[in-house]
């Protein structure tokens, strides 16, 4: 029989279900196993090309345990932290180089329609009760925790993710760096017996976003929530909308009015919108699951808004950053305290409206530390910056400025709302892919600035996180020409 790969079979949907059903039985056993333990997912990219050299490799494994380990990371009330990095953060889970974990991210805007993101979920539900008496996380952004600034409520929604962590990892120290290996990411299925076998996403487009002073039609302005369905099973590749609706005043169960989606987690009554259905005929949206934010924690600040992107990584929403990916972040803190989160159904480049679609994700990832004393003369060398590797290309992330927390003083993160642009992240990505040409395939100053121009593709990785991002993406196979 097929092996659940060809449709021409006139099984193939059973087929397909139990290669599926094969898959997941089978996927603990394979995280267990050597095959990609340290240097062997790099053996695995185009022509053998990787940032990670099979002596880089060897050297990370002299300080991994002989046997790796398989972490689980829940995602619940006790294992969130909402809206911020904190170098002062307990870790949730300690883990030695090599080994494996995996993390379940939550979407910050699963209330937007709690019926399908919420209901009947344990850790979600934990995360996001709200009562008069009691918030499962009080702490929803880097402000002030007696919302002394707007009102709006602890945190202020200075910072809006949730993310699950951190992970501490053993033996990590500044200066050296974590290769985040992205193994396998899933849809979180909606535990609601009513959309079984389903998952559901939130895309707003809101007042943040790049497009909410240029619109074109009554009323205005406006916040328009879109509510898309995903597949949960896998047997779907695409996204539908099944409804949209204007946000209206939503008062939360602290009797605080937000009249925008101004912080995380209000909870929207539905009696107080109305729904338009039919909306997106016949448009199916791909999906590409990946996480809008992976990150270390920064040295610079005790409490670090999530929003803008910076050096350790956090809120780069590149949606390449999915399965298949490594992304490599320079260690800042003792443990590196590593958390996912705002994670995505899809995205374009750009994230233009505010949002991707924002559905709750599991992710299983391998970490490997490579450190400082083992990075002289490598591609690792003195990296400030986090850059992704897929099997095909380098990308670096540039940023409008490229550690605002540095740049900026002490009222970086109100400053760099203000001063960020687009023109800035690209001169920041060119400088970066320069300096990543130069040191990493020793070409001169000129060679660099050569290829650059005709072999890097520059995009707008996305115009909505504080910092704007730019990302610099070179094929590996430009290399290939040598002789040997």
């Amino acid at each position: 029989m097929c092996a659940g790969d060809d449709k021409n079979c006139p099984e193939f949907e059973l087929h397909h279900r139990q290669f599926k059903e094969t898959l997941d039985r089978e996927r603990r056993s394979f995280l267990r196993s050597s095959f990609a333990a340290a240097g062997g997912a790099a053996a695995m990219t185009a022509g053998g090309i990787s940032l990670v050299t099979p002596k880089m490799a060897a050297a990370a494994e002299k300080h991994q345990p002989a046997q790796r380990g398989y972490h689980h990371l829940p995602a619940n009330a006790d294992t969130v932290h909402w809206g911020y990095f904190s170098k002062s953060l307990k870790p949730r889970v300690e883990i030695s180089s090599g080994d494996f974990v995996t993390i379940e991210a939550l979407t910050h805007h699963a209330n937007d329609d709690a019926e399908r993101m919420v209901k009947g979920d344990p850790g979600v539900e934990s995360v996001y009760l709200w009562t008069k008496e009691k918030k499962g996380v009080n702490r929803r952004g880097a402000g002030p925790m007696d919302a002394s600034l707007f009102g709006r409520g602890a945190g202020e929604g200075l910072g809006v993710h949730i993310c699950t962590g951190p992970v501490f990892v053993r033996g990590a120290e500044e200066g050296d760096v974590l290769e985040v290996r992205i193994i396998d990411v899933a849809p979180r299925p909606c535990a609601n017996p009513k959309y079984s076998g389903k998952a559901f996403g939130s895309n707003a487009a809101a007042s943040w976003g790049f497009h909410y002073k240029d619109l074109l039609t009554e009323p205005k302005p406006r916040e328009v929530v879109t509510i898309y369905e995903v597949d949960a099973t896998g047997e779907r590749n695409w996204a539908r909308a099944v409804y949209n609706f204007t946000w209206t005043p939503q008062t939360d169960p602290s009797g605080v009015v937000h009249k925008t989606i101004d912080y995380p987690g209000v909870p929207v009554d539905h009696s107080t919108v109305k729904e338009n259905h039919g909306i997106l005929k016949n448009v199916r949206i791909p999906v590409r699951p990946h996480f809008g934010v992976i990150g270390l924690a920064p040295k610079e600040a005790e409490f670090v808004d999530s929003i803008p992107p910076s050096y350790t990584g956090g809120n780069i929403d590149n949606w390449r950053i999915g399965k298949g990916a490594t992304m490599y972040y320079p260690v800042a803190v003792e443990g590196g305290l590593l958390s996912v989160g705002d994670s995505h159904a899809s995205q374009g480049d750009s994230e233009l409206c505010g949002t991707a679609i924002e559905c709750s994700l599991n992710g299983t990832f391998q970490i490997i530390l490579h450190k400082k004393a083992d990075l002289a003369g490598t591609a690792l060398e003195a990296l400030d910056y986090p850059m992704l590797e897929t099997q095909d290309e380098w990308l670096v992330h540039g940023f409008s400025f490229a550690n605002y927390l540095s740049e900026l003083g002490s009222g970086a993160q109100t400053e760099i709302y203000k001063k960020s642009s687009v023109d800035l992240a690209l001169r920041d990505a060119f400088r970066k892919m320069r300096k990543f040409l130069m040191t990493t395939k020793k070409l001169t100053e000129d060679e660099a600035i050569s290829l650059i121009s005709l072999g890097v593709d520059f995009g707008v990785t996305q115009v909505v996180d504080g910092n704007w991002g730019v990302h610099a993406v070179i094929r590996k196979d430009i290399f290939a020409g040598g002789d040997s």
